[in-house]
């Protein structure tokens, strides 16, 4: 259902989020030397006649959606050997609102994914998750931005954080808080935010009926982040980002034997630029550190990156390269964090202004802290969109995934999906 929604999403979406954005971004960018817009990626690219037109409300425009969907998992609960596959019905609903100003912008969204299991309905699952953002116009190229996010989500079996044995995949709440202000001086662009997000997870249980505790992984993330850019060029910035991070939990002993508070700190240095009509993107690395309050744990340090770079071999085709470095939170006992490593490229293809062809693969390397535990990852996906008007679309899409962990308190495992989604929009 991954692919088959991110397929929908870039084809037959509504034009809100893309339109707020766009006003978003164009106040950062407009007449500056940060703008990197001579391209427009496949899945960015407005298609006239298939876009959904909204309900106008005042000021607002409003856009509901509805997909419906099908999938086939050959590994439902993700265990190696003895697999368990099952059909799988999902219902997502969502409405957008985006406001029409020409200064200033307010955005809001609600939407839900229920999934039905034919056969075995322990695995049924309702998420939920509603959110707004703002912008505040200051003065060109000046501005304030505000967020809020609240989610009632279900764990996937997939996570390495899940929880083997568990009747029912974990469930949990998450709430988010954002603000963040950016100003331009000529050359140089000044940033910094404050980003606040809290977990509560529901305790499962066995087969036995016994209870499995999850309510340790509970905990407050605090991030402070401040950013300097500064350009050589219309087409190209150099920057540095330094941010400092408190991860606070909630249970300390006696309720816990381990205690998980941590600090950390990432100084990262790059580059933003903009190749022509050929390529665009972002490239850091630098150092981060996770240091542990708990005397028995180790701290995490060294190496630092993040990147996403966009190339255009043609107008009709967008290949995305992905990658990253970063310290983690883990639920695995006898380890508070894991370093992550991860690498990706995707393919979106126009094959006609109606027909979108997407590819995926990606792979990853967690190294857990405290405990001797390696995971190594592997994703592929495929998917097509065909979108018969602005109001119907309907994707069918295929996914891998492949887990290889050694050590303890993993699992190897290989999940197959196919599916097929009908999207449904005003």
């Amino acid at each position: 259902m991954a692919g088959a929604a991110i397929a929908i999403a870039a084809g037959l979406s509504s034009p809100a989020a893309a339109q707020s954005a766009g006003r978003m971004a164009a106040a950062a960018d407009a007449q500056t030397n940060f703008a990197r817009d001579r391209n427009v990626s496949v899945m960015q690219r407005p298609r006239d006649g298939y876009q959904a037109v909204g309900l106008r409300m005042g000021s607002f425009m409003a856009y509901p959606k509805l997909s419906l969907g099908v999938e086939h998992n050959d590994n439902i609960y993700a265990t190696d050997g003895g697999e368990t596959d099952d059909l799988i019905w999902r219902v997502a609903p969502e409405i957008s609102i985006s406001s029409d100003w020409s200064r200033h912008a307010l955005n809001a969204y609600a939407r839900s994914s229920i999934l039905r299991y034919q056969d075995f309905d322990t695995e049924n699952s309702e998420d939920l998750s509603v959110g707004a953002a703002a912008q505040i116009d200051i003065q060109r190229n000046s501005f304030i931005t505000l967020g809020f996010d609240w989610a009632d989500l279900v764990e996937p079996r997939t996570s390495p954080n899940a929880v083997v044995g568990a009747v029912e995949p974990t469930e949990y709440e998450t709430t988010a808080a954002r603000a963040a202000v950016s100003h331009e001086l000529n050359r140089l662009r000044l940033s910094g935010g404050y980003a606040f997000k809290s977990f509560d997870y529901e305790d499962g249980r066995n087969l036995g009926g016994g209870i499995i505790a999850q309510q340790y992984r509970d905990r407050d993330e605090h991030v402070v982040t401040a950013r300097a850019d500064y350009a050589v060029s219309p087409a190209t910035a150099i920057f540095l980002e330094v941010s400092r991070n408190v991860r606070d939990y909630r249970l300390a002993r006696p309720a816990v034997t381990l205690v998980r508070d941590s600090e950390g700190t990432q100084a990262l240095v790059g580059s933003n630029f903009e190749l022509g009509a050929t390529a665009r993107g972002e490239i850091a690395v630098g150092y981060l550190s996770q240091e542990y309050d708990d005397p028995t744990l180790g701290d995490i340090d060294g190496f630092g990156a993040r990147a996403q770079v966009e190339w255009f071999p043609t107008q009709l085709t967008t290949v995305t390269f992905t990658g990253s470095r970063t310290i983690e939170e883990s639920a695995s006992p006898g380890s508070a964090g894991y370093t992550s490593a991860n690498l990706g490229v995707k393919v979106d293809h126009e094959l006609m202004r109606n027909v979108i062809l997407t590819g995926n693969v990606s792979t990853g390397k967690d190294d857990y802290q405290g405990i001797t535990r390696e995971d190594d990852r592997f994703n592929a996906g495929v998917g097509a969109t065909y979108l018969l008007n602005r109001n119907v679309g309907v994707t069918v899409a295929y996914s891998h995934m492949d887990m290889d962990s050694s050590g303890f308190g993993g699992q190897d495992f290989k999940v197959n999906k196919v599916g097929a989604t009908v999207a449904l929009q005003f």
